[in-house]
């Protein structure tokens, strides 16, 4: 008996292959642009939210409680993407340029599956695309939902 072969699995009108196809490669650099630039919009704007109430807030500690009271998602967003926390000793100055360095730094992967979570929190809006070739994600965080064409 001979199997039957399986169909190509197409998404956003690119065959998903293994290895990948510089297609693919291609499309989840984009879609990888386009997350780094709404991360750090939206890290932009709550640290503006921030300096509206205190000018100095870049030369004062990271670890300081009214901060992370004022904007719990903050941290959050720092957690995401920078490979370790940060407590006393460090400015929230020293935290932004790290947080910057470490989101232009990151793998493809790792952006899919933390952009995925923080969609899914409701921290960061969604994307045009999600990233294809990757078996796992939290949260689907494109705005168009794809649905399998039906045989």
């Amino acid at each position: 008996m001979s199997k039957a072969k399986k169909s190509p699995e197409i998404k956003y009108g690119i065959e998903i292959t293994k290895p990948w196809s510089k297609e693919m490669y291609d499309h989840n650099e984009k879609v990888a642009s386009e997350m780094r630039a709404n991360l750090m919009h939206h890290w932009n704007l709550l640290i503006d939210k921030l300096m509206d109430d205190d000018r100095y807030l870049l030369d004062r500690e990271w670890d300081q409680d009214d901060i992370k009271a004022e904007c719990p998602e903050l941290e959050k967003l720092q957690r995401a993407i920078c490979y370790s926390g940060f407590g006393g000793g460090y400015t929230v100055q020293d935290v932004c340029n790290e947080f910057s360095r470490e989101l232009s730094d990151m793998q493809n992967w790792q952006l899919h599956q933390e952009y995925s979570y923080l969609s899914f929190e409701g921290l960061v809006r969604r994307t045009k695309y999600m990233m294809v070739g990757f078996d796992w994600e939290k949260h689907d965080y494109a705005n168009v939902v794809m649905y399998p064409k039906s045989a």
